[in-house]
């Protein structure tokens, strides 16, 4: 991924990187952008996402470079000649970064603000950067990976000459900028990544050369290949091809930065760009929770909703204080997706809205995890039932957790591993939403309830051999769980005034004693927080596990009971003073009745 991306008032910056085939992670926030005039036949220095921030032009002084939690470090001779090989973190990210020149962000602004001792620096180390990896670069996937980003940084720099020296044309010390742009050009000509954020970025960059320049043929291929990409890159419902809601963020923005790169270099943005664009406004505000947090699906950090004036984002970022809350209650989306609340704080306060996710869909690729099936729930004002999280991209035992069925509120079979899901019924009430879920040895229906605010899940698999089935619930770190009833947990911070009641009711075979671990929850990559994980299990060659997920005040008693009646099992639940029966058909079907 790339590139800080302004909307209107919304910068968007990236997060952390990596090797081959993998992007960064993007982090969310606000920022004011100036007006200026709109000028045509130009391309806007797409700046730095952030990464300049903690390297001062005090410390470009020293070559010095500081990425994410790793302390700076000196990775040149204090006159800029560098040594492009380093990576004292073994981080993958850091060395891509490095790479991306997109640290010298601070040096280049204040190169083009007249600083000539700046100027000198960031000129000398973005030059030793191209003499010390010479084309094509693909035998070092840190260069490599970050060659979008880099001529985003080279035009940039070719910008801060011209204004800090105030000359219309590069002076003959300054053009191999020029050079190593056409350079950057070719490789991205000839290596583009396809309909994905990668792509996006690389044909933006390609785009960028050729408005620069003025090489039209550049600029067809980008703009061709944005208006193929699209496509893909979004549904016709809004869903992004990436599996990933923080992901999904980062594309509205990057394709909202497309349409004005294109319209200012004199190409009008296809009709899908825009449209497909709209639609991802209205998916990313259903998948908003009610702590106004993007449910944390795939390769996301834990990222706040951009509230977007004009678009469903608004609403759904600010958590109801501005905009006009979206039409729909539940989005489902056939890329995999289901979205739900109870409302949108017209009845009750936003945050006090109950808000849920459903994952189904195609095997996991690019950002997704094998999530199939896994549920994340607020409620009350908090999270309920949570997803392990993103570890960031160095390929070790914490990715392949993360990204694994273990870290997520989902049904494990042994010997099983992930599979395409169907979501093969679904019926949505007024008080009550219903879902089927099927792949290989796994069946999941799902019910949510408003009015007490709950959802019953009931899991079953079968096999021709004998195997162990475990139902896992991830709960908010610093949660204590402890025993309540039979098999039944009961889960709450010290001192809170609410808790959650993991309920686990006898069908068709007895109960087994809850099994509670501390296992991770990342909420950003660098940070992660131990919390618990309550498992029900099973073992044979079938299995059915029926959990009851209840958010309740503290004080509130939580308990049921079950009966029979026409072949249905019957399920009477009291929350309090509410009292509420689900009832369960010979086919599984769950229905609030």
């Amino acid at each position: 991924m790339a590139a800080a991306v302004v909307i209107g008032s919304v910068a968007v910056p990236d997060r952390v990187s990596e090797g081959p085939g993998k992007t960064v992670q993007p982090e969310i926030q606000q920022a004011a952008a100036p007006v200026a005039p709109v000028q045509r036949n130009t391309y806007s220095c797409a700046t730095y996402s952030g990464i300049e921030r903690p390297n001062p032009v005090r410390n470009l002084y020293r070559d010095t470079f500081a990425w994410g939690t790793t302390p700076p470090y000196r990775v040149g001779d204090g006159r800029g000649d560098v040594n492009w090989r380093l990576n004292p973190a073994d981080n993958p990210s850091w060395y891509m970064w490095l790479h991306s020149l997109r640290w010298l962000g601070q040096g280049i602004r204040a190169a083009g603000e007249g600083d000539k001792r700046a100027l000198q620096r960031v000129d000398a180390i973005a030059h030793d950067w191209v003499l010390d990896n010479p084309y094509p670069w693909q035998s070092d996937a840190g260069a490599t990976e970050s060659t979008m980003h880099r001529t985003n940084v080279l035009i940039c720099l070719r910008q801060a000459v011209l204004s800090g020296l105030r000359v219309t044309r590069l002076p003959p010390a300054y053009r191999w900028i020029d050079s190593a742009l056409l350079q950057h050009a070719q490789f991205l000509r000839l290596n583009w990544s396809g309909d994905w954020n990668h792509g996006t970025e690389e044909s933006l960059a390609l785009f960028g050369v050729g408005c620069t320049l003025g090489r039209a043929d550049l600029k067809a291929t980008a703009a061709d290949r944005l208006a193929q990409g699209i496509k893909t890159a979004i549904d016709a419902q809004g869903s992004t091809n990436e599996q990933s809601t923080a992901y999904a963020q980062y594309n509205y923005s990057l394709w909202g930065r497309a349409i004005d790169v294109l319209g200012k270099c004199g190409v009008e943005a296809s009709p899908t760009i825009k449209a497909r664009r709209q639609q991802l406004a209205n998916w990313l505000a259903l998948a908003t929770n009610s702590l106004g947090e993007l449910h944390q699906l795939g390769d996301s950090e834990v990222v706040r909703t951009v509230p977007v004036a004009g678009t469903p984002l608004e609403y759904a970022g600010t958590s109801g204080k501005r905009g006009t809350a979206p039409a729909q209650r539940v989005g489902i989306f056939a890329a995999g997706y289901v979205f739900g609340r109870t409302g949108w704080g017209s009845e009750r306060p936003f945050a006090q809205e109950s808000t849920y996710s459903i994952r189904f869909g195609p095997v996991r690729r690019l950002h997704g995890h094998d999530d199939h099936m896994s549920l994340t729930y607020t409620s009350l004002g908090r999270e309920v039932l949570i997803d392990g999280g993103h570890s960031g991209y160095k390929g070790d035992e914490w990715q392949r957790w993360a990204r694994g069925q273990s870290a997520h509120n989902v049904m494990t079979v042994s010997g099983i591993g992930a599979s395409a899901t169907r979501l093969t019924r679904s019926d949505v009430r007024e008080t009550s939403e219903y879902y089927e879920l099927r792949d290989v040895g796994r069946t999941r229906g799902v019910l949510v309830l408003k009015d007490p605010d709950l959802m019953v899940v009931l899991d079953r698999g079968t096999s021709a051999v004998r195997r162990s089935y475990e139902t896992l619930w991830h709960l908010p770190a610093g949660q204590k769980v402890t025993p309540y009833g039979a098999g039944s947990v009961v889960a709450q911070r010290p001192g809170d005034s609410v808790k959650t009641v993991l309920l686990q009711i006898p069908y068709g075979e007895p109960t087994t004693p809850a099994r509670v671990e501390s296992t991770w929850h990342y909420r950003t990559i660098d940070k992660r927080s131990a919390s618990p994980v309550v498992g029900f299990a099973r073992s044979g060659r079938s299995a059915s596990i029926l959990s009851v997920i209840v958010p309740a005040r503290a004080a509130a008693a939580v308990s049921y009971t079950t009966s029979q009646q026409a072949g249905h099992t019957l399920v009477h639940l009291q929350v309090g003073a509410a009292r509420v029966t689900v009832a369960i058909a010979p086919d599984g079907t769950l229905t609030r009745t």
